[in-house]
């Protein structure tokens, strides 16, 4: 199959994970992800290839349930072509979360019971029957639009507690803190910026990323227990030296009070504005019970104009300004506006596959799918030249498919090609 030299040169990097045949049919898979809508399918990628009438179609099925091929060595290799566009000096700030993808069938071995974040509220609990995936991503800054971008490079599955798959259940904590910790293998030298929701606001995650030189930034409870550093311990004092000092108020009682020093700082804000936010910040031990104390710099945010209410985060980095700490937590929401876009665009929870293999490769191959085409239009800056929406990643994929497909896929039996015209058409 011939495909345009743009993506040729994207793809190729890829190839070495791969057998020569295998590899035929990956990048089979991987463009028709790119360019099918609704399912994606195994069947909908063939069909929208040309390949509809595959008499051997069961081979581009192997690819994804018994192909010899690493997500983990893709995930390298996305992470190295992401990363060198990122200049030697700035941080790489990573964001990792979980989300749930609703698939049903009694074959799936890792379905479990969750709870549904989107119907579900404060006082009201849905459950919903899916896969659970922790998701690492890379925020980058991009020419074109005002927020910077949340792109997945590695993504893993979180089995449900009392599989047998496992003899230690691993929670989603457990499974952030191992990829971080591979990404800090991979790249040993590069300062990193770990950004997380306050599901994952848990002492052993700070203290492996305080251990390997990884800044976490993260939401935090009204309620936590901070404590003062300890005192010298008197001379002639037997028995251990003291892990903390005396505690410290608590957060909720600073947000009630008049007297909280509040401190009044411009940060960036959602939609590209700025806007005057006060913050109350110290620093302090963290403990909780069984579990040593850690260091741990803490602000208490509050609008002034009343439209969010108070929110407490911590920064491991002790001399981070609280400015710096507002910044990335902002940023931090592209994760949720990926997460949108994978189902919108990307076909999440519309594969079919049972196995496991091919349910953990299928998954994560989807979603890195969608890759090329913000590199593509990082690197030859097509994004410029038609009127994109900052805010939509369905655009630079219309920009995608804005190259020139027509005389390689006219030649495979390609018979859709009108449906891109119409993508394409002036909105």
């Amino acid at each position: 199959m011939d495909l345009p030299p743009e993506i040729v040169a994207i793809l190729a990097t890829f190839a070495p994970l791969f057998s020569d045949r295998t590899w035929t049919k990956a990048q089979i898979l991987a463009v028709g992800a790119i360019l099918a809508t609704g399912s994606r399918t195994v069947c909908s990628v063939l069909r929208i290839m040309g390949k509809g009438q595959e008499a051997h179609f069961t081979n581009y099925h192997r690819v994804l349930n018994r192909g010899a091929w690493s997500c983990l060595a893709a995930g390298q290799i996305l992470l190295g072509l992401i990363v060198a566009i990122i200049p030697q000096n700035r941080p790489i700030v990573l964001a990792a979360d979980d989300t749930i993808e609703r698939r049903g069938g009694r074959r799936i071995k890792a379905r479990g019971c969750y709870r549904d974040p989107i119907r579900s509220s404060r006082k009201h609990v849905v459950k919903c029957f899916g896969l659970k995936w922790v998701a690492l991503r890379i925020l980058v800054p991009v020419p074109w639009s005002q927020r910077v971008w949340a792109l997945p490079f590695l993504t893993t599955l979180c089995w449900p507690e009392g599989t047998a798959r496992r003899a230690t259940h691993k929670t989603s904590v457990d499974l952030a803190r191992q990829l971080v910790l591979q990404v800090r293998r991979w790249l040993p030298e590069r300062r990193l910026i770990l950004v997380l929701d306050g599901g994952f606001a848990a002492i052993e995650l700070v203290r492996a990323c305080q251990r390997h030189q990884i800044t976490m930034i993260c939401r935090l409870r009204l309620d936590a227990a901070l404590y003062h550093p300890p005192g010298p311990q008197p001379p002639g004092q037997r028995g251990p030296k003291p892990k903390k000092g005396p505690r410290q108020r608590r957060l909720a009682e600073w947000a009630n009070r008049k007297d909280t020093p509040w401190q009044e700082v411009e940060v960036d804000w959602y939609g590209g504005r700025r806007k005057v936010m006060r913050v109350f910040s110290r620093t302090g031990l963290w403990h909780r019970r069984g579990q040593d104390p850690v260091a741990i710099r803490y602000i208490l945010a509050r609008d002034p104009e009343g439209e969010q209410s108070d929110a407490a985060y911590f920064c491991t980095g002790e001399r981070f300004l609280p400015e710096e700490i507002l910044k990335y937590v902002v940023q931090r929401w592209s994760v949720e506006v990926t997460f949108e876009e994978a189902r919108a665009q990307l076909g999440l929870e519309t594969q079919r596959q049972w196995s496991d293999l091919a349910i953990a490769r299928t998954t994560t191959g989807w979603r890195v799918a969608g890759r090329p085409a913000w590199l593509h239009a990082w690197v030859t800056e097509r994004a410029t030249c038609y009127a994109i929406d900052p805010h939509r990643k369905a655009d630079v994929l219309e920009g995608l498919i804005g190259i020139d497909w027509s005389g390689k896929m006219v030649h495979d039996g390609f018979a859709s090609y009108d449906r891109f015209n119409i993508l394409l058409a002036p909105r």
